[in-house]
């Protein structure tokens, strides 16, 4: 008798053992079709056995192998092992959702074309029997050595000819699954390249010095210091040798001109991965890097789950982005998985921010990491002009101030690009009656709807909910009632009446959504289409605008009260990012903050002395007051349709956890908002001055905490190193 230990995408902890058909012997890593309860589920086989726990008589029987070979290699089992007891998440939903959708349906491994063959009649034809229809001869000559997959002939031929020669039984359909071809490195042409600076020498040089072990690099460059250029020479070298590097990149919006930059240099098929791919697009690529068929492969923060053939570096750009960490579900930080996972390989990997999160510059500092510095910007750039406007007292129009709006004007009349930076969707954040002070707030969420007003509804940001524009309050029945506060949208009607003759774009998740629409936005502002950029941090992360000369923000002050502790280092960078997209070729560049408190800190620190200067101090800080990166924090979050339930759950929770001296807890309280969707969210938060303090807790504990009463009748997760406490 022979039992497989089977990972299942379940809520549930552990392995469950299946017997195996005698002529069944499965490797570690292939996937399996097993019943589960009423329900047959594609499952994950982890080891084979002799015995179980559980009596043979009540052991179900695995019903089909579905792979000849494993989908996910032992490595990699070990990295998503690590990961489980690490995040505290059931170890079958994290192997699943590292895998393609694809495989986790039990679809193929293998990518199956359409091709067309020959039929025995085919055969024995003449292609000159054909003379009198040209095209057909040349199709049926083309087949002649064997199956053709439909892609490669579709391009010469259209579907009636190969329906003409089917119906005349010549031609039949048929799959075919190609052959792996891992000649790419033969294939590499070398674009003309730049000659890096001393610094980018300096940083190339220690990392090719490293290059085959694992050593993690974290690169500290000012915003178009070139940190992309160290990254395309790091990996010269080792794309010459054939092996393989994984890059992340934060958005979707960064994907196709870091693709393009790629391709253009190393003139090779550069692999994508992002969600606005098909599941088969995703699978293609998956396939294709597993099989070592391509050298690079760029994507969003699931990338990190790619199987490398021969992985030789992971790259992680603008490492500080919060959109590494997935908010739902398991809440895994793909910047962190990818420390752990080239570790396991025994490979560098390269993190690079011009703002790196203090997690990594205190990694750094302290000698864990290797630090890199790029003060300089690259070519002729120079450092951009930092300066503040005091909105106390001004007259705005549209936002601007006046004197904000004769600098646009002199900039735009220079030839030159302007940015402006609100960090606010729609036409208004709110919709009040002048009257009575009734605001049409989402129920749901307790939280106001944002104005759209070109899509004429307004919208819940929070749930999505939405509803018609009113005629007149709900309350009072005064008409009309009055926009509040202003949005991109707003913003962009009126810099048409205030820049007449000058075009401008808005670029929010509005206007740049469909799958070609940001780059086609982005493709537009690079061949000065337009003069104004309007949009929000999409606009900030990355984007090469050599143009633009002048970035306003128009307001910054709703960041600097936040009641969330890593919301100065979050505005820190936001700045820092949105001034780095001007001044970035020959053009001098200008940042304009526009805000109400000229003389606070963090502003007055960012501005006078960079965010080298603050994110040091504010490691400082975070030091005395014991807070990440010089402690741990785990976070409970609860939500259920009354208050007090979650409440409850949470304080049951907090009584099994036993909180001493080295575990200190905060909670029960209501998060940072409390409604949302119509339910009642509630945090628990634990906090060690050692990672294993809150691990051997959980560990011990975590089986207990899903059998509390409670339990099953909330909403709750666990997150471990959180990031947002909204």
């Amino acid at each position: 008798m022979l039992i497989a230990e089977i990972a299942l995408p379940v809520p549930m902890r552990g392995h469950f053992d299946y017997l195996l058909p005698d002529s069944m012997v499965p490797q570690a890593g292939t996937r399996v079709l097993v019943p589960f309860g009423r329900r047959k589920l594609v499952g994950l086989v982890m080891a084979c056995k002799a015995d179980s726990d559980m009596p043979a008589d009540k052991l179900r029987r695995v019903e089909v192998l579905l792979d000849d070979k494993p989908v996910m290699e032992p490595l990699f089992m070990q990295w998503l092992t690590w990961a489980s007891q690490y995040y505290q998440h059931p170890l079958g939903d994290i192997l699943f959702t590292a895998l393609p959708v694809n495989l986790r349906k039990g679809l193929g491994a293998e990518v199956e074309l359409k091709a067309w063959q020959l039929t025995e009649t085919g055969h024995d034809v003449d292609p000159s029997e054909l003379k009198r229809a040209a095209k057909q001869q040349a199709l049926l000559a083309a087949l002649q050595s064997g199956p053709v997959a439909q892609e490669q002939l579709s391009n010469s031929y259209s579907a009636a000819i190969f329906r003409a020669l089917a119906d005349k039984g010549l031609i039949e359909a048929t799959t075919l699954i190609p052959d792996a071809d891992k000649q790419w490195p033969a294939r590499i042409e070398l674009a003309e390249k730049p000659r890096p600076n001393l610094e980018q020498s300096l940083a190339i040089s220690a990392i090719a010095h490293k290059a085959g072990s694992f050593n993690c690099f974290l690169l500290e460059g000012v915003t178009g210091s070139g940190k992309t250029e160290v990254y395309l020479q790091a990996i010269e070298p080792l794309l010459k040798q054939g092996k393989q590097v994984l890059i992340l990149v934060p958005e979707i919006g960064l994907t196709p001109q870091t693709v393009k930059r790629f391709q253009l240099r190393f003139g090779v098929d550069v692999g994508v991965l992002h969600s606005g791919l098909t599941d088969n697009e995703r699978m293609q690529v998956w396939r294709q890097a597993k099989a070592g068929e391509l050298g690079i492969i760029i994507g969003t923060r699931s990338a990190i789950f790619t199987p490398l053939a021969s992985p030789g570096m992971i790259i992680v750009d603008e490492e500080h982005d919060g959109s590494y960490k997935q908010q739902d579900g398991w809440r895994y930080h793909a910047r962190d998985m990818a420390v752990v996972r080239a570790r396991l390989e025994n490979i560098p990997l390269l993190l690079g921010s011009a703002t790196p999160s203090l997690e990594s510059l205190n990694n750094a500092l302290a000698g864990k990491y290797q630090h890199l510095l790029l003060r300089q910007r690259a070519g002729e750039a120079k450092p951009v002009q930092h300066q503040l406007l005091d909105l106390k007292g001004q007259q705005l129009e549209f936002g601007l101030a006046r004197g904000m709006r004769q600098r646009i004007q002199a900039h735009l009349q220079q030839g030159n690009q302007v940015m402006l930076f609100i960090n606010r969707r729609g036409y208004a954040p709110a919709l009040i009656c002048h009257q009575c002070g009734f605001v049409e707030e989402c129920h749901s969420c307790d939280r106001s709807y944002t104005l759209h007003r070109s899509l004429n509804k307004l919208q819940c940001h929070h749930c999505s909910d939405a509803k018609p524009i009113p005629h007149a309050c709900a309350q009072c029945g005064a008409s009309p009632m009055q926009p509040v506060g202003m949005g991109t949208e707003q913003l962009e009607q009126g810099i048409a009446s205030l820049f007449p003759g000058y075009q401008a774009a808005r670029i929010d998740s509005d206007s740049a959504r469909g799958k070609q629409k940001l780059h086609q936005l982005l493709e537009d502002i690079n061949q000065g289409k337009h003069q104004l950029l309007i949009g929000t941090q999409i606009l900030a992360k990355g984007h090469h605008f050599p143009n633009v000369s002048l970035v306003v923000i128009l307001d910054v002050d709703g960041s600097l009260f936040s009641a969330d502790y890593r919301a100065p280092e979050k505005l820190a960078q936001l700045i820092t990012q949105v001034a780095g997209r001007a001044g970035r070729a020959h053009i001098q560049g200008e940042l304009w903050l526009q805000t109400h408190h000229p003389a606070h800190p963090l502003l007055q620190d960012l501005l006078n002395n960079g965010y080298q200067h603050f994110a040091r101090l504010a490691l400082k800080e975070r030091r005395f007051a014991a807070l990440p990166p010089y402690s741990y924090q785990a976070l409970f979050r609860a939500e259920a349709n009354q208050a007090a339930q979650a409440h409850e759950f949470l304080l049951q929770v907090r009584q099994l956890m036993g909180i001493g001296p080295d575990l200190a807890a905060i909670g029960p309280i209501p998060a940072l908002m409390e409604k949302r969707q119509g339910r009642y969210r509630m945090q628990l938060l634990l906090q060690s001055q050692q990672r294993t303090g809150i691990q051997q807790q959980l560990n011990r504990l975590m089986g207990q905490i899903e059998k509390l009463p409670l339990a099953n009748k909330v909403r709750w997760s666990l997150d471990m190193d959180p990031q947002d406490f909204t």
